[in-house]
């Protein structure tokens, strides 16, 4: 794209966090129904909606993807109508789930049926490491015409991991930590998880870096031997994970060893935006796994960071 975009859609949380941090709200005209953060961008047009119910408990989501999937339709559906009157310069989407939000080739099809789709401009993201989130910062920022705030973005959060890491490397022991992605079934978090452990000082279990979430059963992860378990359900805030107290009680805290510590926090805002925020959940692992080295973590995040 040779003009620099003045109608951008952002149709992934993480991205729309993305576009914000880069100095480019006052360009956003479009969202997805799940971009909530920050709270400016809650009076933009909202492009997509869900085809299934996403206010039940985990099973229930967790069977109504499944039925959706089964009948090889899209969990989301776009908006055109509405993506057509917003006339966008740039949409930033994603290709890496299809559970997360709307899929790239649903982007693609309304794109198409658009009168002025030539001069649309589609960045998708794809991360599955912690690396890939922070480059994406730099691909947004090009699109929107802000390489250089895109290089000076990822500087500061680059020096923000790296002060993380290098006080954590002070701990003199390393945990075995589980995080936990989804309660019914249960599913280890994947992708960027075990290097945000990894970081803040402990040892991921369970799960590779850059691999999807595996799911187990509750004997599997007791096997596992963690020191400690965090639990942040993909699209959850704390509260609705707390919903959940009773899974949580008879899968998660019952097989454990009575020596393993239990958190609870928000994963929606958090843990499974592959953002800006990524940093803060880096804080919230390092105050989890070492309050003694990180006190001020510890009480910058208490209100989100649950014991069970």
């Amino acid at each position: 794209m040779s003009a620099r975009p003045e109608r951008v859609v952002s149709l992934l949380p993480s991205a729309t966090e993305i576009v914000c941090a880069l100095g480019a709200l006052d360009r956003l005209v479009g969202i997805s129904h799940e971009c909530d953060y920050p709270r400016q961008v809650r009076d933009r047009t909202v492009l997509t909606r869900a085809r299934i119910r996403v206010d039940g408990s985990s099973r229930d989501i967790d069977e109504a993807v499944r039925a959706v999937v089964k009948n090889a339709l899209s969990i989301y559906e776009v908006d055109e109508g509405a993506l057509a009157a917003l006339a966008p310069d740039l949409i930033v989407t994603q290709d890496l789930c299809e559970v997360c939000a709307v899929s790239l080739d649903d982007v693609r099809s309304a794109v198409a049926r658009l009168a002025d789709r030539s001069r649309i401009e589609i960045v998708s993201l794809r991360p599955t490491r912690l690396e890939h989130v922070l480059a994406d910062v730099e691909r947004v920022a090009l699109a929107l015409g802000e390489a250089e705030r895109g290089r000076a973005v990822r500087t500061a959060l680059d020096q923000r991991i790296h002060d993380i890491a290098e006080r954590a490397a002070r701990a003199s022991s390393r945990p075995r930590v589980a995080s936990i992605e989804w309660l019914e079934p249960l599913m280890l978090g994947g992708t960027w998880m075990p290097e945000l452990i990894e970081l803040a000082g402990g040892t991921a279990v369970g799960v590779r870096p850059g691999e999807p979430a595996p799911t187990l059963g509750a004997d599997a992860l007791a096997a596992l031997e963690p020191d400690l378990i965090v639990i942040k359900p993909c699209g959850f805030s704390l509260e609705r994970a707390l919903a959940e107290r009773d899974v949580i009680e008879q899968s998660i805290v019952a097989p454990a060893s009575p020596k393993t510590r239990v958190y609870v926090t928000d994963g929606n805002a958090f843990f499974n935006r592959p953002g800006p925020r990524l940093v803060e959940s880096l804080e919230i692992l390092a105050a989890a796994l070492h309050p003694e080295l990180f006190p001020d973590f510890s009480a910058k995040h208490g209100a989100i960071l649950t014991t069970v």
